[in-house]
């Protein structure tokens, strides 16, 4: 067991055009909101692909400039609109991107990042091809002989794949190899499914943007147990990341149900160093967590059937930072799965998470044109 939960930041589709374009000074500003706020607190930073919104070397040259200003790893996924040009020879001149597929171990988490788009990989259009798929059984495997947790990061749902067969092979082996998390782009929406065992999340774009305000996600993954949160970009820290337990939503294996007494887990995330953390049970407990390097921890008592949990951080300056969920009891259920690898298994909305449920975007339910 993993005693240390994997945090990473996850910045949603760039579409970077021009510099003074609105969504190229938004993600100067949660760069530097990540740097600020987060680099010792977190693993890495992803971006899922359309990096550049029409694959251009002077577009390319922008995301690395704004990507300087991180001290932290940054990893870059394909999409379709880096391959807008032909090819992904402009997006592999960025500084930081390196050759897709690959892997990194991280806390006992083996994150895979695969290429739906570039040639040679199996794309332009969502394919991934036969050597990477073998590729990736082998990660896998590896991953399970060494006893890791799997994360797979890629560009879309493996539902949007072009053919059928690659989307039944992919959808197989995430259920052969129980992967924990797919990580992906392209919705341009806040999206967050959860099939039973597998959770599919995606990010809102930061460029072409049809819901919800600007920000970006952080995400725990803690032993199996997916935490996912999103960050307006105006809202002030601390935030708080519970590891565990894991909220009713995100619930993907019958071992993350809680009984009456269980331990808490927590993360708070800021520059700012934290004075106290309390939790407040349905019941109107108030609980104080203790500090263990770099978690929260508490032992709750609720002895209820479905309860509800809100914790509140404070820092040295006063300022408070909340979060609530409600632990998968007993009475709880695994969700039954619609359709694979797919937003059919949408968890809805979660709108005090960024989660509209309204799906604007270009898997579902777009704006038209003006």
């Amino acid at each position: 067991m993993n005693n240390t939960p994997l945090i990473f930041a996850h910045i949603g589709d760039l579409h970077i055009t021009k510099a003074k374009e609105q969504n190229y000074v938004d993600m100067l500003s949660i760069v530097a909101q990540i740097e600020t706020e987060l680099k010792d607190q977190i693993d890495f930073v992803v971006l899922p692909g359309d990096n550049a919104d029409n694959g251009k070397p002077e577009q390319y040259n922008l995301v690395a400039a704004a990507l300087k200003m991180l001290s932290v790893p940054v990893y870059i996924l394909a999409g379709d609109h880096d391959m807008e040009q032909g090819s992904l020879a402009n997006f592999y001149q960025m500084p930081l991107t390196e050759k897709l597929p690959f892997s990194k171990v991280h806390k006992g988490n083996r994150c895979i990042f695969i290429d739906v788009c570039g040639n040679g990989s199996g794309g332009p259009d969502f394919r991934l091809g036969e050597k990477q798929f073998s590729w990736l059984e082998q990660e896998l495997t590896k991953a399970g002989q060494a006893g890791e947790t799997k994360l797979v990061f890629m560009h879309t749902f493996p539902s949007d794949l072009k053919e059928a067969e690659e989307q039944q092979k992919l959808n197989k082996l995430l259920d052969e190899h129980k992967v924990t998390l797919v990580d992906m782009g392209h919705t341009h929406y806040n999206e967050v499914a959860n099939n039973g065992e597998t959770i599919f999340t995606a990010t809102r774009s930061t460029g072409q943007i049809e819901e919800g305000p600007v920000g970006y996600s952080v995400i725990s993954v803690y032993n199996g147990a997916v935490s996912w949160m999103f960050k307006n970009l105006i809202d002030p820290f601390p935030m708080v990341l519970v590891n565990w337990p894991v909220d009713k939503r995100l619930l993907n294996d019958s071992e993350q149900l809680v009984g009456d007494e269980f331990e808490m887990i927590v993360t708070t995330l800021g520059a700012k160093a934290i004075k106290e953390v309390e939790c407040n049970v349905g019941s109107g407990e108030s609980i104080k967590l203790t500090n263990t390097g770099n978690l929260w921890q508490a032992s709750i008592n609720a002895n209820q059937n479905a309860f509800s949990l809100e914790i509140t951080a404070t820092d040295v300056t006063g300022r408070p930072g909340k979060w609530s969920l409600q632990p998968a009891t007993a009475s709880y259920q695994l969700p039954v799965r619609k359709k694979d690898g797919s937003d059919a298994d949408t968890i809805g909305a979660w709108p005090e998470n960024g989660l509209m449920g309204t799906q604007l975007g270009p898997n579902s339910n777009a704006k038209p044109d003006k």
